[in-house]
């Protein structure tokens, strides 16, 4: 299993804050003799349906050298999950969570909102220091 993202506990907090139940920490997909893990699993009850909403948070910090080459990395890592999710439990929801400040600065550029557009990423921004959750992007 993989070492947690540098903003795992944070993400997992600001969920947490945000009404989500933790279901999942990793939440593993199997395939064949594969597995796969994504940051985090989540539930909450929609009050007014009395359903519940599950989603799946795959963490990214954008600490390399190249926040293109990150970039590159989180989408490839995203679809592969999402296919992956469609699969298995087609009713979560994949999130790609990064920190507000990489979302301002990186992925709301021209290169990677195309992208994220085309692809329909659904992506989620958090505070790092008030660990809470200021933008979702569905």
């Amino acid at each position: 299993m993989p070492a947690p993202d540098t903003y795992h506990d944070v993400v997992k907090h600001a969920l947490i804050k945000d009404g989500w139940t933790i279901t999942h920490d990793p939440y593993t997909l199997t395939f064949g003799q594969r597995n796969v893990f994504v940051d985090l699993g989540a539930e909450r009850v929609l009050a007014a349906e009395k359903d519940q909403e599950k989603i799946a948070v795959e963490i990214k910090s954008f600490q390399g050298a190249s926040d293109v080459r990150d970039l590159e990395m989180a989408i490839g890592q995203y679809a592969l999950y999402r296919a992956l999710l469609s699969r298995f439990e087609p009713e979560r929801k994949l999130f790609l969570a990064v920190p507000y400040s990489v979302f301002v600065s990186t992925l709301e550029e021209p290169i990677a909102r195309l992208v994220m557009e085309d692809l329909t990423i659904a992506c989620l921004a958090f505070d790092p220091q008030q660990e809470a959750i200021v933008k979702w992007k569905p």
